[in-house]
């Protein structure tokens, strides 16, 4: 019997599923597919390309309490949280799907001749996706690069590979073409390995932890294999004393406890000006004691469990004793831990600076602007982050000067589909998404025609 992978329901510890796990002779077997796929598929004309990746969107439209409901089994994700998570991977093709006819060359003024260039699909991409947002960042990676022309081989997470079974099967009867886009299940050191060392797999694109990154980065250079890489991140949540303390508290629990944690944008590090700081406790301590924490099915609750019993363990070795904000979990079965917001910390602890990955934030004081730039970069990621200030020329320094790639300004978000995302320093290579996304999938051609001649 071939190797098998169990997916785990994380808030009941039940066996969902049964999936078997690719070996390196089938993510082998799988690129041959692609790549005579992907022929026939760059050949289609833009619009019937185009038109393909729309009936795709509209079939994960008609699928998405499905789809919710199936991550929230194997993910252990909130039911809200997994509806926008299947509505998200929809646009995501609708988007790419207008890219198509749109991904253009240039003709570029010359002496003696006419220039133009032409963006070429790379062939067959192999897009490795993290279990923490199985759903769109399987989706960053697969519309875009679908919609550039090229084939997708899709390596899910061992613990959350469901939801990218059901998108390809839903791609395969909306009419995308036969092993275009594969999912190819397995473990990361076996599968992924593969797809990473394959020659015939033009780009890798990976999301997951720094460490894993880095071994994709250097077996890609044996290659000189394209990369991109969205790793880990400790994003700052920076409260100056002019801002809006009551709804800079406010936003703070869910900036950090949405998904459990396990979001690399998470703002974990709440930085917080020393004559507001002992209010902004007193305001965000009842929002993390209430956070409605229990079955992610509910409509009602706010977070889930941790996705398994090892990244459980992880997150508490992180937590010390001392003084502490905390919220409620439940007791028995599943992989729950409490909100929790720790104080009074040197601010080179570990819980300070490395990536905890689980619902825990710290709160620290700054005095002036360029302390809390300098708090704010005090670690090797520089994912995302926020400030809040009413200051705008603040607002715009602080902006530039935190190393970050994603930055908001009076709120929390980081990601949206139709604008580039992407790190500094450890947290990644490339920018995923936005208008540029489908150009990150090509190669760049330049032919001079020579008028002279």
């Amino acid at each position: 019997m071939p190797d098998q992978h169990h997916v785990l329901n994380p808030a009941t510890e039940e066996l969902v599923a049964t999936v078997p796990a690719t070996t390196p002779a089938e993510v082998d077997a799988a690129v041959t597919r692609a790549a005579r796929a992907q022929a026939s598929w760059a050949a289609l004309a833009p619009a019937d390309r185009a038109r393909i990746l729309r009936r795709v969107a509209d079939a994960v439209d008609r699928h998405i309490e499905e789809l919710a409901l199936l991550e929230v089994r194997e993910a252990g994700h909130t039911l809200g949280n997994a509806r926008w998570e299947a509505g998200n991977a929809r646009d995501l093709f609708a988007y790419a799907a207008g890219g198509v006819e749109r991904l253009t060359g240039r003709q570029i003024p010359v002496p003696g001749g006419v220039n133009i260039t032409f963006q070429e699909p790379l062939g067959v991409i192999g897009v490795i996706a993290p279990w923490n947002f199985p759903m769109p960042i399987a989706a960053w990676g697969t519309a875009p690069a679908l919609a550039a022309g090229n084939a997708v081989l899709l390596k899910p997470a061992e613990t959350t590979p469901l939801t990218a079974l059901r998108l390809a099967e839903l791609a395969l009867e909306a009419g995308l073409p036969e092993h275009l886009f594969q999912v190819l299940p397995g473990a990361g050191d076996v599968a992924g390995d593969a797809l990473v060392e394959h020659p015939g797999v033009a780009k890798i694109v990976f999301t997951g932890s720094t460490r894993v990154g880095k071994q994709i980065m250097a077996k890609c250079a044996d290659r000189v294999k394209r990369l991109t890489l969205e790793l880990g991140g400790k994003s700052p949540n920076i409260v100056f004393a002019d801002a809006d303390i009551e709804a800079a508290a406010a936003s703070a629990p869910m900036a950090f406890l949405d998904n459990s944690g396990q979001d690399c944008c998470a703002r974990t590090r709440i930085l917080v000006q020393r004559p507001v700081y002992d209010r902004f406790l007193e305001l965000l301590a009842p929002g993390i004691e209430s956070v409605v924490v229990g079955d992610p099915a509910d409509e009602k609750t706010q977070m889930g469990p941790l996705i398994s019993k090892s990244q459980l363990e992880r997150v508490r070795s992180y937590v010390p004793e001392g003084p502490a904000i905390r919220g409620t979990a439940p007791d028995g079965p599943g992989f729950w831990f409490p909100p929790t917001v720790l104080t009074g910390l040197d601010p080179t602890a570990a819980v300070c600076v490395e990536e905890v990955f689980g619902p825990v934030a710290v709160v620290l004081p700054f005095e002036d602007e360029a302390d809390a730039v300098r708090l704010a970069n005090s670690t090797e990621y520089g994912l995302s982050g926020s400030l809040w200030t009413r200051d705008v020329g603040r607002a715009l320094r602080v902006s530039g000067a935190v190393k970050a790639g994603n930055l908001s300004v009076n709120s929390h978000s980081s990601v949206r589909y139709w604008t580039p995302f992407g790190g500094y320093g450890q947290s990644g290579l490339g920018r995923e998404l936005g208008p540029d996304a489908l150009t990150a999938f090509t190669e760049t051609k330049n032919v001079f025609i020579s008028t002279e001649a």
